[in-house]
Parts: C-alpha cells; structure tokens; sequence
C-alpha cells in the first residue's frame, strides 16, 4: 500500500497569556487528525509551537516588569505543560526566539530584498495596535472613522514593503483551480471575496524605535521583521529549510490548521510569500470556527474563557478531547455549556461505550472463565456462515472504518466519530438480541461463544479506531481485554483477528457517570411546535412551515393526529431575499420532499446534508415566499439559540415517531 506523507501544523500561539480552550481545540484537532494518520500507516510530522516576537509580547513584559525573553520564557512552560497533560504528540515544538528560526527568517528576507521582491518607502496612514496591521479607512468596521477607534493610531514612519500586490492575479487564479487548497469551501470564498478588492503591499518591518522586540532585517539594522512575516516562517524552517532539503522535500507541502480569526494572514500573506521565495503552496489551510459561550465568542474581556486546565481536572482528559472532537463541526462555531458536555459524556462515553466493556467483560467472567472464548474453527474466515445478526454486526463495524477515514479526508472527524458510537450503539443491540445470559444456559455453548468473541472483536476494532481521540482511555478498554499494543492499519480491516484465549479483566468504570451540572437555559429548552393546532393532510395550511417559534398547548386526541416521521436531508440551500429561511430537500423512506425552514441564522446550508431530523409529515402543502413546502421540522429553542430535532442514524428515514 502506497502511503502518502502527512505534515499538519497548528498556529504558533502567541505568549502574552495563558493558553485557553481555542488554543487547546487546534492542538487536540491536529493531534487527532496526526493520529489517524499514523493508523492508516502514513509517515506523519506535526509540528506546533509559540509567536514570541511583535509588539503584544512587548506590551505583556512591560506590564509583568520583566524583558520580553523573560515573558516568553515564562508563559511558553504553560503550553508546553497543558500539551504534555493533553497527551499532545506533536514531533516537534517551535519557538520564534529560537536560533534555527532566526536564520531561516534572516535568510528568506535577504533572499527577497536581493531579489527586488522587498523595497523600503515612506508610510503615511493608520495603524491597528491591536493586530499589528496597518490599515485604510475602507478596513474599519462600518461607520466607524479612525478617531472613533482607540486602537487605531496615526502613523508616519520609513518602512520596508514586501511587493505582495503583484501576485494577487496569480493568488485569485490559484485558489480557483485548487479547490482542496482553502477549506471548507465557504472559507474559500470569503478568501476570494476579499481578493475582489484591490491587494496593498505588506509592511515587513517595524523601526526600532517603536519596537525592539523582533528579528532583526539582515540589510538595515535599525529595523526588525514584523511579526506576522517572522511567524509564518515556522512553518518551513522547522522542518528544513534552507538548512536540510531532505527533511524538508519529504515533508512539504503542510496541512495547516487555523482559526477563522486569521484567514487572511494564512491564505494571502502565507501563499504569496511562499510563491516570491519558490517554494510549493501548503496542501490545504482548513479554518475552523469559534468556540462560544451561549451566543457569543469567548474572551477576556467578556469574562467567559474556558480554561481547559479545569475541565480536564473535573472531567478527565480523554473525556475533554472526545467532547471537543464530537461536538464541533470543523469549519463551524460551536457552543460550549457544561450540560452539553455532560450528556453528551454520559450518553456517548458512560452509557454506550462504557456500558459495551462492561458487558463483555463481565459475561466473559461469569461464562467463559474470563477468557475470551473461541469461535468454531474457521467461521470468522467465512462470514456467509454466521448468523444475520453477527453478520450484521461485522458489517457495521467494518463499514464504520471505512466511513471513519473517509470523513478523517474530508476534516469531519465529528461525523467519523459519529460512525464509530453507531457501531458501538449496534454491538449493544446485538448482547440485547442474542441474550448471552440465556445462552449460557444451553447444553452446546456455542452461540455463546460466537456472541461473545463477536463483540469482544468489535470493541477490539472500535477501540483502536478511538485511540486517536482518546488515547488513555482506549489503552485502558484494550488491556480490559486482554489485548498489548496497537492494531496494524491492515488489522483494521480484517474481522475476526481477536487473539481468542485471553484474560479479560475487570475494568471498573471506565467512564463513570457524572451527575448532571445545574441546567443552563439552553440545556433546558423544550421541543416546540407551532401555534396552530395540529394539521391532518386536509387541515388548512399553517401559517408558516418553518422552525418552531412558539408553544402551543394542545389535548391528547389532537396530538394523535399529528405525523412524526424522521427525515434525512439530501440538500440545503438560502432562500432567495429572505434572510431566515432555507429550502431544504430531505428524504423520507424513499420519498423526496421539499421543506422551508426558518433556520437560516442557525445553520449554514452545507453543514445540514446527512442529518437525520424530525418532521411533521401530514401537513397540507404551503407557500412561503413563494416557495412550495411539504412538511414542518421540529426543533429546540431557548435563549436565542435553535437546534434542530434528531435522531438515531441507526433507525434511518421513515421510522414513525411515537
């Protein structure tokens, strides 16, 4: 098997302050997508580390009394330390105040000035202290005039300019025939949609005298490299460049992961440079969203920073990474609450997966003598011969870990998890169909057997798939099994390779339940339906087939007349002039149907394809804005935050909700 190389980076964190649960979700989303990749067999590199130059890390160590090596050197202990407990594998931790970075950066600007690609000129215009980027009054939010802002200062100083504009054709030309280049697509659109305006040169240097803390530019003296063209560099001269071209031509180009915060840095600045210097544009720069507390992002000075510290203290850290991994859909924001951490915890970890060990072990104790039993011989080499429902089993755990790597390709590591868990889900449903207890009871021990061994191997294949998300805990499940070291990627592959005979051991509880936090509001919000009172096919048409709005209160022989049924969505796209709403395709059982939604300011159209949600499926068919809509979606509503009804993939459309 051909396995291609896999170089992923993180964003270099700046060392003003503590890391928080931003920096933590880029660094666990880089070690999961590392991780896979090492399962699949791929030669993988990761490299993350900190930005320790430019003018915030001046402020910080003025403030703190200390030089700016000594901040840096202070707070780089706390992202090496919460890596370390994180059980981050990163092959390499870059400092920009590092020796081998300093002369790669030197090296590329003397390169470039040589070139004619950097010239020195007169600035006259505004400056933005806080991203240290210097900018038009066309840049500043609208409305806003420069003295309005009190992070924006008016600046006149001689500088040196990297000759960025032209290649703006070049960069427009390239994005639009690289399609996997930006990611996701709509992060590549707004790249594009910045491109439509005319592209400035770059400021490379800031003076001395306004900021000392930098590299140095190698042809004067009296200026060092801002920090947005020295940190972009790490990305390069820590794996070799100019320095060992081996090194460097093995693991180039790179996987960057970003926050969508610094696009703009990462998708023009970053590939223009790359382009001046000859060097091959990055594989993919994939943006994901933010982190929010309610409805609003998290920051300092809104006082409602998560600090992962604490939580891995209260919840474990394997349990902190599933969470972060599951619930948030790369490229999106995502909310963060407790509650949500809790029953996602305890439904996912404690119930399913949990509850699954326990099962096996136990029954392998009290039947088999606490080893895992063997199969009649040759069975698992010919699956026609087991029965429909271990059958069924070896099916859905196979196709899981086919499913798993092909959503790990596209960045949905949410949706190869969810695989992973309806597998889990269907090994459950299996102890419950076959009835261990019950068989252990018959003369020919047989099917015990098989039921046993069948779902010791599916753990044995589902566990090894989690062991990039949470690596200790998996480590735990495999030794509760009796089971040393890793699969190989072709032992994933292959059902029935569980090495028959061994101890299995008591694992306690490998993810104890954790008692619900006092409910936020969100976590408390009821399904909802419209007002009207329910619809039969010849009721009249409802006032608006979108999300619900409203409570309504209704008797029971009403109710009976309503239709639930699940729905997939097969497509989503905006309503044309309405802002709230989407039309949304969704299959049930086989049959097509068009919805409108008032879902827009909720979810983005490409994030709802797959779902499998709750409808009203007896409603007479209505207009909205002209739009023809066959059916109504349930959803959840509370504190100006919606989320659509669903439910378990395992039923499929169709089912009839009871």
């Amino acid at each position: 098997m051909d396995h291609r190389t896999f170089y992923v980076t993180t964003p270099i964190y700046y060392v003003n302050d503590k890391p928080h649960i931003g920096h933590a979700y880029t660094t666990i989303l880089a070690d999961v997508l590392a991780g896979y990749h090492r399962l699949a067999g791929d030669p993988t590199y990761f490299l993350t580390g900190t930005d320790e130059h430019g003018q915030k890390v001046q402020r910080a160590a003025e403030q703190a009394g200390m030089t700016a090596q000594e901040q840096a050197d202070a707070t780089v202990v706390h992202f090496q330390r919460l890596w370390e407990r994180l059980g981050i594998t990163h092959d390499d931790f870059i400092r920009t105040t590092e020796g081998r970075h300093k002369r790669v950066v030197q090296a590329c600007l003397q390169d470039l000035f040589d070139r004619g690609e950097i010239y020195r000129a007169e600035y006259d215009g505004w400056y933005d202290v806080t991203s240290e980027t210097f900018v038009t009054e066309k840049d500043l939010p609208e409305g806003k005039k420069p003295e309005d802002l009190p992070n924006i200062v008016r600046i006149k100083e001689a500088n040196y300019f990297f000759k960025m504009s032209q290649y703006q054709a070049w960069l427009v030309d390239y994005i639009q025939t690289h399609q996997d280049f930006i990611q996701p697509e709509f992060r590549r659109n707004e790249t594009l949609g910045f491109l439509r305006k005319p592209l400035q040169d770059l400021c490379i240097s800031r003076p001395k005298s306004r900021l000392a803390w930098g590299i140095e530019l190698p042809f004067d003296s009296q200026y060092v490299c801002y920090v947005w063209f020295d940190a972009l560099v790490n990305y390069i001269s820590a794996i070799g460049y100019r320095g060992d071209e081996a090194m460097f031509s093995k693991w180039w180009p790179a996987v960057h992961l970003i926050g969508k915060d610094i696009l703009t840095t990462h998708t023009v600045y970053w590939p223009t440079m790359l382009k001046a210097l000859g060097v091959p544009q990055p594989r993919t720069v994939f943006a994901h969203g933010w982190w929010l507390f309610g409805d609003a992002k998290m920051s300092k000075s809104l006082g409602n920073v998560v600090n992962p510290m604490d939580m891995i203290d209260r919840f474990g850290v394997d349990a902190f990474r599933y969470f972060l991994m599951a619930e948030m859909i790369p490229g999106q924001d995502a909310s963060f609450s407790e509650d949500g951490f809790v029953r996602r915890y305890n439904a996912d970890l404690a119930n399913d997966l949990g509850n699954l060990l326990n099962r096996v072990t136990n029954m392998t104790r009290r039947f088999c003598d606490g080893k895992v039993p063997a199969p009649p011989a040759g069975l698992m080499e010919h699956p026609e011969r087991l029965d429909a429902a271990a059958r069924e089993v070896r099916e859905t755990v196979l196709s899981a870990v086919e499913r798993l790597f092909a959503h790990i390709e596209a960045y949905r590591i949410d949706l190869g998890l969810s695989e992973l868990l309806s597998a889990v889900k269907r090994v459950n449903k299996y102890l419950e169909e076959k009835q261990p207890w019950t068989l252990a009871r018959q003369p020919d021990q047989t099917d015990l057997h098989v039921c046993l061994y069948v779902s010791a191997e599916a753990l044995r294949i589902l566990s090894q798939c989690l062991h990039p998300v949470m690596p200790a805990k998996m480590d735990a499940l495999r030794a509760a099994l009796g089971l040393r070291g890793p699969c190989t990627p072709a032992e994933l592959r292959v059902f029935g390779m569980f090495p028959a005979g061994r101890d299995v051991q008591e694992p306690g509880a490998l993810f104890p339940r954790v008692e619900r936090v006092v409910p936020s509001s969100q976590a408390e919000a009821a399904v909802t339906t419209e007002a009207p009172k329910p619809v039969t096919p010849a009721s009249p048409p409802a006032a608006a087939a979108a999300a619900p709005v409203g409570v309504a209160t209704i008797e029971f022989t009403d109710f009976q007349k309503v239709k639930l049924k699940t729905a997939r969505i097969v497509s989503a796209e905006k309503v044309a002039g309405a802002d709230k709403l989407l039309k949304l395709q969704i299959e049930i059982g086989g049959e097509t149907r068009q919805i409108v939604a008032g879902i827009a300011q909720h979810y983005q159209p490409e994030e709802l394809p797959g779902r499998l949600i709750v409808v009203v499926a007896n409603m007479k068919p209505a207009k909205i804005r002209g739009v023809e809509s066959n059916g109504m979606l349930l959803a959840a509503s509370a504190g100006g935050k919606l989320r659509l009804v669903s439910a378990d993939p395992e039923i499929g459309s169709g089912a009839d909700v009871k």
